[in-house]
């Protein structure tokens, strides 16, 4: 199963991506829309949460040596 997608997203190119991490940042915009209680949350939160979230993309990307 992995491997089909692994296939599908050697199609995409550095543009492709970037339209996907905007479309991200708009699926936030909506999610503030429709939950307004989701603006009161503390900052050092989403700081921890941003942190958790990119521990492993900057492990693969920087530090994982090529196979």
């Amino acid at each position: 199963m992995f491997e089909n997608l692994n296939i599908r997203l050697r199609r995409l190119d550095v543009g492709d991506i970037g339209l996907v991490k905007w479309a991200c940042v708009v699926f936030g915009i909506v999610l503030a829309k429709f939950f307004p209680q989701l603006l009161q949350i503390n900052y050092i939160v989403l700081v921890a949460l941003m942190l958790v979230f990119s521990v492993r993309p900057t492990y693969k990307f920087w530090i994982k040596k090529a196979a």
